[in-house]
């Protein structure tokens, strides 16, 4: 029964900064996509003002949807530091007329990621093990080290990624750039999940027996 406070509209407001918070990540996430179509198209500084819009928006759905479940898994200790930094590169690109700032992007991402996990292990519970235990029913106090080990292979991940992503934005072309920061390292993050994913089943199962 609905409560006399309540109404109809209520619940689409609620759902709303949730949903604008999915897709202006998403937008975020293919940054490197977007910057690779929009280069032929839009000078410095409209490929900086994108960027700049996406997290300006991303710092209101965050704020708006608060600590619900919308507003990501790891709002705002990670999405705050990353908005910050990533409006800085689009304003040194702006200010040096040349887009090749934004393209540390994906290294900003990674470097934050990396800060995050691996605060968590000197300072558990670790943040996969936040993450079974928010997702996964009775998770064992047994599985921890496990958890903890998944975390760190993770950091090890991300310090690779950022590595490879580094290279890339000064070594290489914009082409090979946008392929792998925008298919080819989503390609290696899902693979690792997979397989993780696969593995924490059959030691789930070992350590309910």
């Amino acid at each position: 029964m609905r409560s006399p406070k309540e109404h109809p509209g209520d619940t689409e407001r609620v759902k709303t900064p949730g949903v604008l918070a999915v897709i202006v990540g998403g937008a975020l996430a293919l940054y490197p996509v977007l910057m690779y179509f929009s280069r032929t198209h839009l000078e410095t500084r409209g490929m900086a003002l994108i960027l700049v819009a996406l997290c300006a928006s991303r710092l209101i759905t965050m704020r708006v949807a608060g600590t619900s479940p919308a507003a990501g898994a790891f709002s705002p200790a990670l999405l705050l530091p990353i908005c910050i930094g990533s409006i800085a590169l689009a304003l040194l690109s702006i200010w040096r007329g040349s887009p090749q700032a934004m393209l540390y992007y994906p290294v900003l991402v990674n470097a934050a990621l990396l800060a995050m996990f691996a605060r968590s292990i000197v300072d558990p519970p670790t943040i996969v093990e936040r993450i079974a235990r928010a997702t996964t029913r009775d998770v064992p106090a047994e599985a921890t080290p496990y958890l903890r080990h998944v975390t760190i292979a993770w950091s090890v991940f991300f310090v690779c990624n950022g590595t490879v992503a580094f290279l890339t934005a000064t070594k290489t072309s914009f082409q090979t750039w946008a392929f792998y920061n925008g298919f080819l390292a989503y390609v290696l993050i899902g693979a690792m999940f997979g397989a993780e994913f696969l593995i924490r089943i059959r030691v789930m199962k070992k350590l309910r027996k």
